[in-house]
């Protein structure tokens, strides 16, 4: 009997309002993309240019050669001062004895 009580212009109302809502939303949100795309797109646009003009400088032989000649001396200069690290092989991991969560809800522990 509530089929006879229930106001039906009020109904579907609220449906087309809730469906409206969802389509406005989805045309926002479709919008907000197509722009964060274009300025991704032209950010992308200019940092391949610079890549371009790096890639051109280190293709120079003599620009490669010499900072693989300074990594060169740099490792040994700083291996022969005694600046690098020695590792000792061994990992160690401390377990707690109870979880994080365990702890806030038992501080009387």
């Amino acid at each position: 009997m509530t089929i006879l009580v229930t106001n039906w212009s009020t109904v579907w109302l609220m449906t087309g309002l809730g469906i409206g809502t969802v389509f406005v939303i989805l045309i926002v949100l479709f919008c907000v993309l197509s722009v964060f795309s274009s300025v991704t797109r032209k950010t992308r646009d200019k940092v391949l240019t610079g890549v371009e003009a790096v890639k051109n400088v280190v293709e120079k032989e003599e620009i490669a050669e010499n900072i693989t000649n300074a990594a060169i001396a740099t490792a040994v200069y700083l291996y022969m001062q005694g600046r690098h690290d020695e590792e000792s092989g061994i990992i160690t991991i401390h377990h707690p004895d109870h979880p994080l969560w365990h702890a806030e809800l038992n501080q009387h522990l």
